[in-house]
Parts: C-alpha cells; structure tokens; sequence
C-alpha cells in the first residue's frame, strides 16, 4: 500500500485534504468518492529512494520534451488505429524510440500493463513526464473506446503548445541577448574602466562631477563587495525559485506575469487560447464538465487563471451556467463570454471554443512578431541612458580641467 496526498472538496463544496493508503492512484480516487469527496488533485507520497537516486531520476525526465509526447502520440494513434494491442504497440515504441529516458519510460508502462493495469493508472505512474491533461483525455479514451481518437487530439494539442513556445523562444532571444551584452559590459566598466580613471583624477585633487562621483562611487562598491553580491544575487535566485513553486508563490507570480508591460498582454491571451482549446478538446470528448474544469485548471499554467476556473467549477456545482460562473470570475472578456452563451444555447459550445482558441492564437502570433519592435524603443532608452551617465561621468572632468587648464594658459 501506497500513501497518497489528496486535495479536494466535499459535497458542501469545502476544500479537503489529507493522506490516503491506496495501492494505486485510480484505487485512492475510489476510497475519496466513498466518502462523498470529489478528488481534485492525488498524488503520491515521498517514497523511501534516496535523494540522490530522485535527483538522477528527474533528471532523466528533464531530457523527455514536447516532441518525445508528440512523436508517442502520433505512433499510439497510428497503432490503434490499426487495431494493434496496446501492450505489443509500446513494446514497439520503446524499441524504436531515440530518447533513453522517455523508452524507459514506455517500458514502465508495458510492465505495468503486463502486471493489470489500465494506461491511464500506467500513466499515472509517471505523472512528472504526462501532463494531468494528457491523463484525462487517455481515461476518457479507455472508457469510451475513443483511445486512438485521444491521442490524436493530444497530439494536434501538444504541437499547436510547442509552436506557440517557439515563437516565445525566438521573440524573446534578442531582448535576452541585448541584456546579457549590457550586464556585460556594465560589469567589465565597473570592475576596470571607472577604477583606471578615478585614480587619475584622484591625483588632480579637484572636486568631481556628480555624475563621475555616482559611478566611481558604484565602481568602489562592486569591486570591494563582489563575492557579497554574487552571492547575494545567488540566494536570491534561489530564493525566488523555491517561492514560485510553493503555492502562494507560485498564484502571486503568475497573476503578477499578466500585468507585465509588453509582454503580459501576450502572455494573457495566450493563457486564453488555452483554456479555449482545452476546453473544447475536453466537450468533444465527452467528459463531465465539472470533472473537466479540474482539468482545465491546471492544464492552463497558470495558476492564478487556474484558481479562477476552479472558482467556476464551484458554481458550476451549484448549478450556475458557464457563462454565469466565467462573468462572475471577472477573467474573461466580453468576445469569450458572448461565445460561452451562444455556445451552450446553441450546443456548440466545442465549435465556438475552437474559433475563440484559433483567433487567440493568431492575436498571440501577430504579437510575438511584433514583439521586438515593441521591445526595442524601451532598449534604446535604457542604453542611451547607461551611455549617457557613463559619458558624463568620464568625460566631464576632463573637459573641467581643459577649461580649466585653458584659462591658466591664457593668463
């Protein structure tokens, strides 16, 4: 038996957690709906490996990206297409597949199909390398006798989710590169330019320029306190790390991240495409819209989004529409919350859900490739800034002591 840590809520609609001995997830899921608990999140309690051996297993999983999940899905919808048996289809891929940790991986999930398990508690098994989404959507397929067609939504869902990281990668690369040449060079200017030049003018003994007094004075503090700050800005790296992934963390960061200038924005209306597509893909495969907006929520990425729309599973628990609950949520726009009303009026709700997802994505594309334009008058200004303080201050001096090396000759 298995300890497992649960988070969910009771028919009241309180939020519980607690521990539970089960042997597997899908059995400690069971023992939760006994007790009148609709579980929202399961997971498994820290087992007895050594920190070392969890160190190296994550990572190997690290190594295990959208494309291994893509390629899986592909080839999983292909073989049952064919009406290949599940069990000889993953003995197949984890042959075939290139990536050593991901074909461990598919033989973990052969052997515990060889040993009685479903996929989905297979899965569930490694739940570091499939997404909770994925899971689901692998669950409704079992039960509906809709596997292949699961993991052909899976797949068209996980490519649209790598493009649209690609073109973050490739929007956000210049800015990144820009940064790190201005740290850089700020670094080598502080370290040895500024103290090459205060001591010539310290041998002159004239009063400084306020501008060359503020950067001698940062040059002083970088060179005599660097380890300090180096560390410093190491523990606070760290720091900011671990608080982003605890809970409070990680909901106040990522409801900070929509209100960045520029980028927020993006980022927002990204988060919207994916609720949208998400939950179409979710309508059309027949789950319960409840258990589905559990899913949602933590497919989003984003935790302060997430919590709205677990907000919204509430009401809808009440008994409230969608359209009611997402308007009361005071999250979503009024081009999405018109498309929720028609959508369950009509019974369309998967078609208009699509539309919202594909116009999302398209405001997200024309974004990111305005992205650095937008971008670079907020760069300039900041260089032109760093030069200008950096010219003043080594340059007004030496025009001081012309002026007034000029004034002594004249006499």
């Amino acid at each position: 038996m298995a300890v497992f840590h649960y988070k969910g809520r009771d028919q009241l609609g309180a939020k519980v957690n607690g521990h539970i001995e089960a042997a597997n997830a899908d059995g400690a899921a069971s023992q939760l709906m006994g007790r009148g608990i609709t579980p929202l999140d399961i997971l498994a309690g820290r087992d007895s490996k050594a920190w070392w051996d969890q160190l190296q297993e994550q990572l190997r999983y690290r190594s295990i990206d959208l494309t291994d999940l893509i390629f899986f899905c592909r080839q999983m919808y292909t073989l049952q297409h064919a009406g290949v048996p599940i069990l000889q289809g993953l003995r197949g891929l984890q042959a075939s597949t290139r990536n050593p940790a991901f074909a461990e991986v598919i033989g973990g999930l052969a052997a515990a199909l060889d040993s009685g398990l479903d996929l989905t508690g297979a899965l569930r098994r490694y739940s570091k390398v499939f997404p909770r989404l994925f899971i689901s959507l692998v669950e409704v397929g079992e039960t509906t006798g809709g596997l292949d067609t699961a993991f052909l939504q899976l797949a068209q869902y996980l490519e649209l989710e790598k493009e649209t990281r690609q073109r973050l990668k490739s929007a956000f690369r210049y800015p990144s590169f820009v940064l790190i040449a201005i740290g850089a060079a700020l670094l080598v200017i502080n370290l040895f330019v500024i103290p090459s030049f205060a001591t010539v003018y310290a041998g002159f003994g004239a009063e400084l320029p306020w501008a060359t007094r503020t950067i001698v004075a940062m040059s002083e503090f970088t060179t005599r306190f660097w380890p300090a700050l180096l560390l410093g800005s190491a523990a606070v790296f760290i720091g900011t790390g671990f608080y982003i992934k605890g809970e409070s963390g990680r909901l106040k960061w990522d409801r900070y991240k929509l209100k960045l200038p520029v980028v927020g924005d993006i980022i927002f209306a990204a988060t919207l495409g994916r609720y949208a597509r998400i939950l179409a893909m979710v309508i059309r495969s027949g789950v319960p819209l409840v258990q589905g907006m559990s899913v949602i929520s933590r497919a989003v990425d984003n935790e302060y989004v997430g919590q709205s729309i677990r907000d919204m599973r509430v009401g809808v628990e009440r008994g409230e529409s969608l359209t009611q609950t997402a308007a009361a949520s005071g999250l979503f726009p009024a081009v999405v919350l018109q498309m929720l009303s028609v959508g369950e009026q009509t019974g369309v709700l998967d078609e208009l859900m699509e539309e919202v997802a594909q116009y999302y994505e398209r405001e997200v594309d024309y974004a990111l490739k305005n992205l650095s334009t937008a971008i670079e008058p907020i760069l300039i200004i900041a260089i032109g800034g760093l030069v200008l303080l950096l010219a003043l201050g080594v340059f007004l001096p030496m025009w001081n002591m012309a002026s007034v090396m000029g004034v002594g000759g004249a006499g």
